[in-house]
């Protein structure tokens, strides 16, 4: 066959011009990470070609003999690697957001009642934002994080647990830079008889380095992204205890989902393996002090942080005492070659397309081996940036610096 070049070359030119895009970048958008070869590799196999209906020993067509070795033993790696060994495993959820309405779909009757963080307080769209599904076909009552400290208040979310009863609490968050207690979330949901469920999908990597706490073995229902902190493909897991397998199960396949990718299943069994290595945990706890370094430079040079800095890969800086919005400060970062996003604050005036905040994350420059003294330079050049919008010659500075920076740290081939 021919290559994509000789196939299709304006496909081929635009995946060649992202390649430069992300080569010549920072990527420091906290949901984004660099894979391996070994990963990319398993994505583009000749597993693509393959219908795979079904569960291991369980299919509905022929031919899947080596797909399921391959899926029973990401099974198999992903409890081991998250010391779940008593947990049931699903590896074939498409993506986090699938994942999470599965898990609801599978316990709950539309209606019931569930309790998640708001997205503007530094949760997700799946824990029951009124424009997502999840917000739609179930009764959300939202928590969010204490209006001065602007921390999770679990004496606050188990008062309104108990006072709401709902069937199902989720931990885990997209945009909070603390470390959640998940043991706390499981106690308070065992008070009303509830149902406990924990959303790592942002911090899945750092809690096999064990630099955050883990949600096993107690939480009932643990779902997870692939990528992130856990560097992978974009896919998702469903951990849940024994008692929730047929539910679960049944609710992926064939309740919401057909086929499962079996070029991705592949991908996060590469991954899980990559992440059982000593050298992922030097990893996941160099992501948080690149992230408490820049935290640290940012605070010197007079931005403000919520919460006054970060525990994990990621740190939400508040803009309001600056006259510029996220979407503006997210604009211009990209025009010098550095990317984040826009993300709300909590009790932002503003709104979710111009909020007052932007997020940053430090897993894709720790894969390229940015240490501590490029965090430094990172974080002054965000800073001069966000403080003199207008200033051309800062702005070539910066990106000669950041040509500089790109050029020493290749991405990883």
């Amino acid at each position: 066959m021919n290559s994509l070049a000789q196939t299709d070359q304006k496909i081929n030119k635009l995946i060649q011009q992202e390649i430069k895009r992300q080569q010549n970048g920072l990527v420091m958008i906290a949901s984004e990470n660099y894979v391996s070869p070994a990963v990319r590799q398993a994505l583009g196999s000749v597993l693509t070609n393959k219908y795979s209906e079904g569960y291991p020993n369980k299919r509905y067509y022929g031919g899947n003999q080596f797909i399921d070795q391959i899926e029973l033993l990401a099974q198999e790696r992903a409890r081991q690697l998250f010391n779940a060994k008593q947990y049931h495993v699903n590896v074939q959820p498409y993506s986090g957001s699938p994942a999470n309405l599965e898990v609801y779909f599978a316990l709950l009757k539309p209606g019931d009642k569930i309790m998640g963080m708001a997205l503007d307080q530094g949760g997700h769209l799946t824990h029951g934002h009124r424009v997502n599904l999840s917000g739609k076909m179930f009764r959300f009552i939202q928590y969010g994080v204490d209006k001065k400290t602007k921390r999770l208040n679990y004496q606050a979310i188990r008062q309104l647990a108990k006072r709401e009863k709902p069937k199902l609490i989720i931990s885990g968050a997209t945009a909070y830079s603390r470390k959640i207690n998940f043991r706390q979330f499981h106690q308070i949901a065992q008070e009303i008889d509830a149902i406990s469920m924990a959303d790592i999908s942002h911090l899945a990597g750092l809690i096999v380095g064990q630099v955050h706490p883990s949600p096993f073995p107690f939480t009932d229902i643990v779902t997870t992204t692939t990528h992130k902190t856990l560097r992978g493909p974009r896919g998702a897991m469903i951990f849940c205890k024994q008692k929730f397998v047929k539910q679960i199960d049944r609710m992926v396949f064939p309740g919401m989902q057909g086929g499962p990718h079996n070029q991705t299943t592949a991908a996060i069994a590469v991954t899980l393996q990559e992440a059982s290595r000593v050298i992922f945990r030097r990893y996941a706890q160099k992501i948080v002090i690149n992230a408490q370094i820049l935290a640290q430079t940012l605070k010197k040079e007079g931005i403000k942080l919520v919460t006054g800095g970060t525990d994990n890969h990621l740190l939400l800086v508040d803009l309001t005492n600056l006259s510029i919005d996220g979407q503006t400060a997210t604009q211009l970062l990209s025009n010098i070659g550095i990317y984040v996003n826009k993300n709300m604050i909590p009790n932002d005036l503003g709104t979710p397309t111009k909020p007052s905040g932007i997020r940053l994350g430090t897993p894709a420059l720790t894969t390229r081996g940015f240490r501590q003294q490029e965090m430094i330079i990172v974080g002054q050049l965000i800073s001069q940036i966000l403080h003199q919008p207008k200033n051309k010659q800062i702005n070539q500075l910066a990106r000669k610096q950041i040509k500089q920076l790109t050029k020493r740290f290749p991405l990883p081939r």
